[in-house]
């Protein structure tokens, strides 16, 4: 098992190599640039109110050039760039005129939060849940929970949000919640309970619309997976030795029903850089999914060649730690 975890972390490396090469080779393909962004604001800033625009000299533009690094070739700013990270430095943002770590922990909270209370909901509530559903197999309960759950989860994570402002956010019915924001306009001021309170009750929406997918899929997979061991013969032959069927469920068949779902559990590491743009959109919420969308359209490559390097490494992890829960969890599985 040391073996296959030096095996996989090496292979890391040239991993996140290959990946940072094919972003970078992919941002120098898009038109434009920091370059062409800056030219554009500094003739705006230079139009005269005839309509005319002073022209910028060449040697002007190479200035600018020589500011954001571009004076130089794309393999020399490539390998600089490689070496910065090697040293936890990934270049400062175009245009937060900050570090772009600082750029990404300033919008880290907000893709955190929501994607790992999400993560433990779903799993808290969708794996008791499969296994109920499992026990009452066609029943009435069974029926209408699979409804429910295939309704919210055909329905997109922001379509979902604007239902749900409609329904209780003072759209057309309840005004049950606030419509969007991380907290309300005199959070400073209350009391720290109350500060709590008012945190929740602004996250309660987006949060569902944040989960809906995966409990959904995590619910039924737990299901289908109980299921298939209900019907082997170990689980007839328990139960034909006297013990009832409740106890043949939780005992015997539920760690072994476990492992398809507990795989999904190393994705921990991807939440924290997970994102939804739309939701964040709907609901007004300054996440890691504006933030990559903006830095997109706004040129500012070095925070986006930042997001996609931590979060691929964040992905990484996570599959290596599935692994390493699948063995706990089977310990017939070996990794050699």
């Amino acid at each position: 098992m040391t073996a296959y975890l030096i095996r996989r972390l090496l292979l890391m490396v040239p991993t996140l190599l290959g990946i940072s090469l094919v972003c970078f080779v992919l941002i120098q393909l898009v038109p434009g640039g920091p370059v062409e962004e800056m030219i554009a604001k500094i003739r705006a800033a230079n139009s005269v109110h005839g309509g005319q625009v002073k022209q910028i000299s060449p040697e002007e533009v190479e200035n600018i050039r020589a500011y954001f690094g571009f004076d130089k070739p794309a393999p020399v700013r490539y390998l600089e760039w490689l070496g910065n990270v090697c040293r936890g430095n990934f270049g400062d943002s175009y245009v937060y005129q900050r570090p772009v770590l600082e750029v990404i922990a300033s919008k880290f909270p907000v893709s955190l939060f929501f994607g790992l209370t999400s993560f433990l909901l779903a799993y808290a509530i969708s794996i008791p849940l499969g296994v109920r559903k499992a026990m009452r197999h066609g029943s009435a309960f069974d029926v209408a929970s699979t409804t429910v759950i295939f309704t919210g989860y055909v329905i997109p994570g922001y379509a979902l949000g604007i239902l749900l402002i409609i329904l209780f956010a003072g759209g057309s019915y309840l005004d049950w919640f606030p419509i969007g924001g991380l907290v309300s306009d005199n959070f400073e001021s209350l009391p720290p309970l109350e500060k709590a309170a008012d945190f929740l009750h602004h996250m309660t929406l987006p949060l569902i619309c944040w989960m809906a997918g995966d409990f959904a899929f995590l619910t039924m997979l737990m299901k289908n997976s109980m299921l298939d061991e209900l019907g082997k013969d170990y689980i007839r032959t328990a139960m034909a030795k006297g013990l009832s069927f409740r106890a043949a469920v939780w005992r015997q068949a539920f760690r072994n029903a476990l492992i398809p779902v507990a795989t999904g559990i190393g994705s921990i590491f991807a939440l924290l850089f997970t994102s939804s743009l739309l939701i964040e959109r709907v609901f007004d919420l300054d996440g890691m999914g504006l933030l990559f969308y903006d830095s997109i359209v706004g040129r500012d490559y070095n925070v986006v060649l930042g997001i996609i390097v931590l979060s691929s490494l964040c992905v990484m992890l996570g599959r290596l730690a599935s692994d390493l829960i699948y063995v706990a969890i089977d310990p017939r599985i070996r990794f050699d």
